[in-house]
C-alpha cells in the first residue's frame, strides 16, 4: 500500500488520539480497522474510546454478533443504540436519498450519545473507494461534521483490508453487508417481514458456500447475485438454492449472469 498515506493515517490517529472518542462501529472490515487505531492511539494517552454500535431494523443482526467478537480485542467501551429507521416516514418507501436520510438518524443518535459524553469527535469507516460511487450517506456525514479517516488519507478499501490483517483484525476478509433496503428497488416498500425473509434466504446461501450473495426482490421476481467465479455452482446447485430462497415468496427465481455487484440497484 502507498507507504505516505498509511503515515499519514497514523499520524491523524495519533492526534486523535489526544481525547476520548466515539467511533461509529458495525463490526465490518472498515468501522473495525478505525476502531483499532483509534484505541491503539487513544490507550497511549490514557483515553476512552466508545465503540457505538447501531441495532436497526434495516441491518442484518449478525453485524451485532460479529461486532461483539471484533471488540472484544480492543478495550473499547461498547454502546448499542436502538433505532427504527422506519419510524421516519421519510423512508418507509425506500426513496433514492434513502441512505442520506438513514444516515442522518444514525448519526445524528451517535452524536448526541458523544454530547452527553462530552466528546466532539465521532469517527466511521468511509474508505477512498466509497467517495467514486454513488454514496448520498456521505452528504449526512459531512453535513454532520463526522469524521471519515480512511477516506481522507485516500486508503482504499484494498488497502484497509490489508493494514486489516496486518493488526491481526478477524474480519479483514468478511465480505460487506450493507443495509437491506439495498435488496429493493428505490420506491419500493420496506417491508421489515420481507427484509426479514431476504436475510434469511441470504444467510442460508452463505452457509451454502457463496460468500458475496445478495437477494434482490423487484415484485414477484427474485434476482439472485453471486460472485461471477461461482455461477457455475449456482447454476448447478440450482433445487438447493431455490429451496434456500423460496421463503422468500417470489413467483419467479433468476440467477443474474453478469454475477455480484455492489450497488448493483443504483444503476
Amino acid at each position: 500500500m502507498n507507504s505516505d498515506n498509511r503515515e499519514q493515517l497514523l499520524r491523524l490517529f495519533e492526534e486523535y488520539g489526544q481525547q476520548d472518542l466515539c467511533v461509529a462501529f458495525s463490526g465490518g472490515v472498515d468501522s473495525s480497522l478505525v476502531l483499532v487505531l483509534a484505541c491503539e492511539a487513544a490507550q497511549k494517552n490514557g483515553k476512552k474510546v466508545y465503540a457505538l454500535t447501531m441495532d436497526t431494523v434495516l441491518h442484518p443482526k449478525a453485524d451485532l454478533e460479529i461486532a461483539r467478537k471484533v471488540l472484544a480485542k480492543t478495550g473499547a467501551i461498547h454502546k448499542v443504540i436502538t433505532l427504527d429507521e422506519l419510524a421516519v416516514p421519510e423512508i418507509r418507501n425506500n426513496p433514492v436519498n434513502r441512505c442520506y436520510l438513514c444516515k442522518k438518524e444514525l448519526y445524528g443518535r451517535m452524536l448526541a450519545f458523544a454530547r452527553e459524553k462530552g466528546i466532539s469527535l465521532l469517527l466511521e469507516g468511509s474508505n477512498e473507494d466509497d467517495l467514486h460511487v454513488y454514496r448520498p450517506g456521505l452528504k449526512a456525514v459531512r453535513e454532520l461534521g463526522v469524521k471519515s479517516p480512511l477516506a481522507e488519507c485516500h486508503i482504499t478499501k484494498e488497502e484497509v483490508r490489508a493494514l486489516a490483517s496486518q493488526y491481526g483484525i478477524e474480519v479483514a476478509h468478511r465480505p460487506s453487508a450493507p443495509c437491506m433496503a439495498t435488496r429493493l428497488p428505490y420506491g419500493a416498500e420496506l417491508n421489515p417481514a420481507l427484509l426479514k425473509r431476504i436475510e434469511n434466504a441470504e444467510e442460508e446461501l452463505r452457509k451454502m458456500g457463496f460468500q458475496n450473495v445478495r437477494v434482490r426482490v423487484h415484485g414477484t421476481i427474485l434476482r439472485l447475485e453471486v460472485d461471477g467465479d461461482a455461477l457455475t455452482l449456482a447454476a448447478e446447485r440450482c433445487l438447493e438454492i431455490r429451496k434456500a430462497v423460496e421463503k422468500v415468496g417470489c413467483s419467479y427465481i433468476t440467477l443474474d449472469l453478469e454475477g455480484f455487484r455492489s450497488g448493483s440497484m443504483d444503476l
